[in-house]
């Protein structure tokens, strides 16, 4: 997992958490709407990561199919 996603899932952890013990309906709500931006954001990261790894490993078949 790269820092990037790593640090998204951090953030929604904090986030997860602070919705948690907010007392404050409207607070919470923020909150784990916040959780779920950082949640999506992660996913995202971590697909771009997938398919930047997956270029690499086909580029690296073509390369060694060339030869």
């Amino acid at each position: 997992m790269s820092v990037a996603s790593l640090f998204y899932l951090q953030q929604a952890e904090d986030c997860g958490a602070a919705a948690a013990a907010s007392p404050l309906t409207n607070r919470r709500d923020v909150f784990l709407r916040s959780k779920a931006v950082w949640l999506a954001l992660a996913a995202r990261e971590i697909e771009v990561q997938n398919a930047r790894a997956d270029r690499d490993r086909a580029r690296q078949v073509e390369i060694a199919n060339e030869r």
